[in-house]
């Protein structure tokens, strides 16, 4: 018996056995640990360890220095090229060089929520911030919305003393508005060879200039995008590691290449000399699950014919070919390890590409057979990932985003097995992460988190997927998701989206300061009441108290807690109170939680009780706790205009000095 999703999420509480099947959890960990191995495949996040990983492999491009002069000079560059030339890594390495010593280095929303009226936000800037805007796949609109509003925001960002490099959209080169144009600087593509050298120079691989000027690399690289240079590099450094150091660097880059060589052609003339349906289906569900067993390709294979109607072969099974002949008829083999393959190396890429180019008409079912082959469980989690990988590079090459949308709320629907967790998280990531479609599923995930129809596999699937993949590049729009499946989960989904939420702003003041405006402004419109629970969870005194924003908006959200009843904010209260511990931070916590009773003589009074049964919970730090007592006292009676009883000594001397005067 399999688990389902909707056996965990509807009727367990907590991490239980649903039947004979696995925990629900270790599922989730699978997800999450596949889409941590897919952000490792590509750094191209705003986060400092995947910068830091680019600038040791970033090769300066043509008029890259142009471009720095003009960020230092006004604040502002609009960084233009050739796709492919490496304008968003350019862009990301200006602002990267800049000085750190204020603010941050974040990438600004590039999708309208909350009912966002302008493109860019003045509310998105603080001092010495370093602000990346990808628009690079901007449709028209977009990019003419972002210009109109440009110049206003560079006001305030030279007031903030900020810097913007921004990413334009090379095929909407006709749209830029004159009084821009000062900003702007096309860079060239970079020297390939050099790419590819420093990337394999930071794996301690050092090929001579003689092994990089072969003629099958030199065509290679002509071509290639920068992102396909750095895959090269991969590929390398998988041969060396697999092959070992014996086999040489000629070696390693032979067998990298051939993995790209262009099979369509052969693939196209294999394909017309295949009359037989079934033959066709057998190529495609071999290149679907290249490297799988025997079994698993068979089955796949017969989905396909399935879903397409093709009629059964009435010959009896035995008059038929067996497997071992059909995958010799179409150049596959199996190998020692058990596992099916093409002959030919790039053969089941080529086969992919041609099936969803010349045979648009079936895209719809081919979704639908990938649906019915991953339903099974039988696939090794590998397999899986792989399998995931292949069809959404298809989906997004041929335009069908909603394709991977549409599998990753199939795969978690009411009653769908646990399995399909990691592969639903993992076709949304790839989406996420596509250069032309990422900003749909964005769109798509905002849209699914304020949904009341959202089923709760799919929340436990969007709260993995904005933790792990949208964080990396765009914390801010996952933030945002996050609270508002927080805001609308109930249950163990409804704590791990909390504990998500609390995660992600609290791993960076900005991003905090954010999510405590957010709360503060859905407590004091009375919009939700579940921000009050989110803010006692997400409100941390370790976090910097100090600056006005913040203590405002924690006041406000300790303002509102504290009227509830006392069992609700009381362990939050005790919580606080341990920070007051150092000394640093005292008088900041307990001038924000009198702050926000001081109007309210009987709230007071509550908080003062609280604090007095947390000084008697720990006799070892009595006098430490007696202090801080102490001190929220005094700092209750002076916020009400009381003045302090003497003591009874200073009374004594104060009336003996009157007498004597």
């Amino acid at each position: 018996m399999s688990e389902t999703i909707g056996s965990y999420v509807n009727e367990a509480h907590g991490s239980v056995h649903s039947g004979t099947g696995p925990q629900f959890n270790l599922y989730l960990q699978a997800a999450a640990s596949r889409l941590r191995e897919q952000a490792g495949k590509r750094r191209l996040a705003i986060a400092k360890g995947d910068r830091d990983h680019l600038d040791q492999r970033f090769v300066p491009p043509p008029r890259l220095q142009r471009a720095r002069e003009e960020l230092r000079r006004s604040h502002t560059v609009l960084v233009d090229g050739l796709p492919g030339s490496g304008r968003r890594t350019a862009a990301l390495m200006l602002l990267h060089e800049l000085s750190a010593s204020r603010g941050g280095l974040h990438e600004l929303p590039d999708t309208a929520d909350d009912s966002t009226v302008s493109p860019l936000e003045v509310q998105d800037i603080d001092d010495g911030d370093r602000l990346l805007l990808d628009l690079s796949e901007a449709d028209e609109s977009r990019y003419v919305a972002v210009q109109q509003v440009l110049s206003d925001f560079r006001s305030s960002l030279l007031g903030h003393g900020a810097h913007l490099a921004v990413v334009l959209p090379h095929h909407l080169g006709y749209l830029l508005r004159s009084d821009l144009r000062r900003f702007t600087v096309e860079i060239g593509r970079p020297s390939a060879k050099r790419v590819l050298a420093r990337h394999l120079r930071c794996e301690d691989i050092v090929p001579s200039t003689e092994e990089l000027s072969g003629r099958d690399l030199a065509g290679y690289l002509s071509h290639e995008p920068m992102r396909g240079v750095a895959e090269l590099a991969d590929r390398i450094k998988h041969g060396r590691n697999t092959a070992g150091a014996e086999r040489g660097f000629s070696d390693w880059l032979s067998a990298s290449l051939a993995r790209q060589q262009d099979q369509s052609a052969r693939v196209a003339a294999d394909t017309s000399k295949e009359h037989g349906g079934r033959r066709r289906a057998l190529m495609l569900s071999l290149a679907m699950f290249h490297g799988t067993t025997p079994g698993a390709v068979l089955q796949s294979t017969n989905a396909l014919l399935d879903i397409l109607s093709h009629p059964p072969d009435p010959a009896p099974r035995l008059d038929r070919a067996d497997l071992h002949a059909e995958f010799d008829g179409i150049g596959a083999e199996t190998r020692p390890d058990g596992r099916v393959r093409f002959r030919r190396t790039g053969y089941d890429s080529a086969v992919r590409e041609h099936f969803w180019t010349f045979l648009p008409d079936i895209r719809r079912q081919l979704r639908d057979w990938f649906r019915t082959c991953l339903a099974e469980p039988a696939l090794t989690q590998p397999d899986r990932s792989q399998a995931v990988e292949r069809f959404a590079e298809q989906s997004l090459r041929t335009g069908r985003p909603e394709d991977l949308s549409w599998l990753a709320q199939q795969w978690t629907q009411r009653g769908a097995r646990a399995h399909l967790v990691a592969d639903a998280a993992q076709a949304l990531a790839l989406g996420l992460d596509d250069d032309r479609h990422g900003r749909s599923f964005r769109q798509q995930i905002y849209e699914w988190a304020k949904s009341a129809e959202t089923s709760t596999g799919l929340r436990e699937v969007l709260i993995v997927v904005c933790s792990e993949a949208m964080a990396r590049s765009h914390p801010d729009q996952a933030l945002v998701r996050l609270h508002h499946l927080a805001r609308r989960t109930q249950g163990p989904t409804g704590i791990r989206a909390l504990e998500a939420l609390a995660r992600l702003a609290r791993s960076d003041n900005r991003l905090y300061r954010r999510m405590l405006d957010r709360l503060r402004a859905g407590i004091t419109q009375h919009q939700w009441a579940a921000d009050i629970e989110l803010f006692l969870a997400v409100a941390d005194p370790v976090q910097p108290v100090g600056p006005h924003g913040v203590r405002e908006s924690l006041t406000v959200c300790w303002k509102a807690a504290l009227r509830r009843p006392v069992d609700s904010w009381s362990p939050s209260v005790c919580h606080w109170l341990d920070a007051c511990a150092d000394h640093r931070r005292r008088g900041c916590v307990l001038e924000v939680l009198v702050a926000a009773c001081a109007a309210d003589s009987r709230v007071c009074g509550h908080l003062y009780r609280v604090a007095l049964g947390w000084q008697r919970t720990d006799a070892g730090r009595a006098e430490v706790r007696e202090d801080i007592v102490g001190c929220l006292l005094r700092k209750i009676n002076a916020a009400q205009g009381i003045e302090p009883y003497p003591h009874p000594y200073e009374h004594t001397v104060r009336h003996r000095d009157r007498g004597t005067s």
